[in-house]
């Protein structure tokens, strides 16, 4: 089942590069970078879309991967026949989805970097027993930075949810990633992003305790982007691509991607709608950010735990 090129899997919290960088990498003309498949959030493909039928828009990425791969486009009818497609293999297990998936772009590798797969550690489970040979890429960001930036992104679910209750308020739905970001510990529970952060860190670093040193890989999401010619050429040599100026030209565009813009009604994102907007790279200074004072996100002024400050400092963060 895994004589395909094995995949690379960015394994990270939301809000942390994971757009640009799977983006970038997947330009490099020995990879093939997919948006979001979320495939292995269910053992089969049938129990994937149970997981989820509340989160229909969590479909998009596969839709547009099998218009593109099984079409060419990534129109109207082709995202139908990609629902057709998906239909006809319900009793296929996610492995096998993917190694079809694989096969068709063989001999390229598949970078995914579903961020959802770090939300129950039984997902990356499942990956790594189907795929014993992946490469694997933990892609850290501030917590800091990565709360600011989840607090613009959702800002709607912020303000409705700010002090949360245990049913959805305001027609916002309390989903699986709302669950990993709140503070139990106010009267109601607090939105804290924090949580998020940490929770998924702690995961993924369970997880990676049962992978061999040459199978993973941590990157702070601010070094790679920050010194990307270096910091790739190193990335690339761990996971045994190649290397060359013209190598590094097709990953610096990862606007040339067939599926770095929004796709079609009914599979229009798959990926960060930020990226699909502008899903150029250009390098620049990342403004550090600080470990101390208070968060923007709290009402209350708190500031980070003390667990959080100290997993945060073992990546480098101050």
């Amino acid at each position: 089942m895994t004589d395909i090129p094995q995949p690379i899997f960015i394994l990270a919290s939301p809000r942390s590069y994971t757009s640009l960088v799977c983006g970038m990498l997947g330009q490099h003309p020995q990879a093939y970078g997919v948006p979001e498949l979320n495939l292995f959030l269910g053992d089969t493909l049938e129990g994937f879309l149970q997981e989820i039928r509340k989160q229909p828009r969590k479909l998009h990425g596969l839709l547009r991967v099998v218009a593109q791969l099984y079409a060419g486009e990534q129109t109207l009818s082709a995202v139908e026949m990609a629902k057709r497609w998906i239909i006809s293999r319900l009793s296929c297990s996610s492995a096998e989805i993917y190694c079809q998936l694989g096969a068709k772009v063989a001999p390229c590798r598949i970078v995914d970097k579903s961020p959802a797969y770090s939300l129950d550690i039984t997902h990356l489970y499942r990956i790594g027993r189907a795929f014993p040979q992946a490469h694997f890429v933990h892609l850290v960001r501030h917590p800091r930075a990565q709360g600011e930036s989840l607090m613009r992104l959702m800002p709607q679910v912020y303000r409705a949810k700010q002090n949360l209750h245990p049913e959805a308020r305001g027609g916002v739905r309390v989903t699986t990633t709302l669950v990993n970001m709140v503070d139990i510990h106010t009267d109601p529970p607090t939105i804290d992003f924090q949580y998020l952060w940490y929770r998924m860190q702690y995961r993924i670093r369970e997880f990676f305790q049962t992978l061999p040193p040459d199978r993973k890989l941590v990157l702070r999401g601010e070094d790679l982007l920050g010194d990307p010619h270096r910091q790739f050429q190193a990335l690339c040599t761990w996971l045994g691509l190649s290397w060359s100026e013209t190598d590094y030209q097709a990953m610096v565009h990862p606007e040339e991607s067939p599926y770095a813009s929004f796709g079609p009604l009914g599979a229009n994102l798959g990926n960060d709608p930020n990226f699909l907007r502008n899903p150029h790279y250009q390098q620049r200074p990342i403004k550090p950010s600080s470990l101390e004072g208070p968060l923007p996100w709290r009402r209350d002024q708190a500031g980070f735990l003390p667990a959080v400050v100290q997993m945060a400092q073992e990546y480098g963060y101050q």
